[in-house]
């Protein structure tokens, strides 16, 4: 695979050995390559070359790798991937909720690296432009309605539920006229929801579905993606103003995932 002609990756990393071998691996994926040493600079980077990739050291000089996220997510919506010695769970349940998509463990192989980028490259990229003639797909049926389960469509779309408006196109999502911003991540959990209908995608698909088609090193889910899952549920739910006890569009199953809620006038 290789990327479209003037993308670009930001590497943060404060360790020189490391930073050069990201920054090698990233390369092969067709992908200019800006290193640099510290959070401020990486920010400083995004902010002026707009990046399709981030990668961010959780222990670095100055501000750590969860602040670094929070400044990027702010600015941008590139993809962030963390990149951490700590194993501990709840260290990578705090990188994704700084904004991170993924997180890798140190020390880590180069192909697992280049996969997950890989994955992530082939997920739809946003469009700057409107598009006309989108084809609209409204599941505002009745509650028992329940549309097939299938990946969502990288295709023209628009999914309607409740109040909320998705644009597989514009990557726009808008609740109540009022447009959202979202992460690609919670985009693409948002979008998966609204193409499944009432049909349920339990934590385990979603986890995958996150990691993208490409990515086959390892199949396993566990606990940390499914919480993953959880916490980036919980990020989008903040975001629509749906409430997990009494929920207008995101319907957790117990032990098994999320689907879509029963239509409901909401006035």
């Amino acid at each position: 695979m290789r990327a479209v002609e003037g993308d670009c990756v930001v590497v943060i990393e404060d360790d020189d050995g490391i930073r050069e071998l990201i920054g090698a691996v990233l390369s092969q994926l067709g992908l200019e390559v800006i290193a640099v040493s510290n959070g401020l600079d990486g920010v400083a980077q995004v902010e002026a070359r707009h990046p399709v990739l981030v990668t961010v050291d959780v222990t670095m000089p100055g501000i750590d790798g969860f602040e670094t996220a929070k400044r990027i997510r702010a600015i941008s919506n590139a993809y962030i991937i963390m990149l951490t010695a700590r194993d501990e769970e709840i260290d990578a349940l705090q990188g994704l909720g700084a904004g991170a998509d993924d997180y890798v463990l140190k020390p880590f192989r180069s192909r697992e690296l280049r996969a997950r980028a890989e994955a992530m490259l082939r997920r739809p990229r946003v469009v700057e432009r409107p598009v006309t003639g989108s084809i609209e797909v409204s599941f505002e049926g009745t509650a028992d309605e329940a549309p097939p389960a299938e990946r969502p469509s990288t295709g023209s779309g628009v999914l309607r539920h409740n109040g909320v408006v998705l644009n597989s196109d514009t990557h726009i999502v808008e609740r109540d006229g009022d447009e959202l911003d979202l992460t690609r991540s919670e985009f693409e959990l948002l979008q998966a929801l609204l193409t499944s209908g009432r049909s349920v995608r339990s934590k385990d698909e979603l986890a995958r579905l996150l990691r993208g088609d490409g990515y086959v090193l390892n199949p396993y889910v566990g606990d940390a993606d499914r919480r993953g899952v959880e916490v980036h549920i919980g990020n989008l739910r903040k975001k629509l103003a749906d409430n997990a006890t009494s929920p207008y569009l995101i319907e957790t199953v117990r032990g098994v995932g999320y689907r879509l809620a029963a239509r409901r006038d909401r006035g």
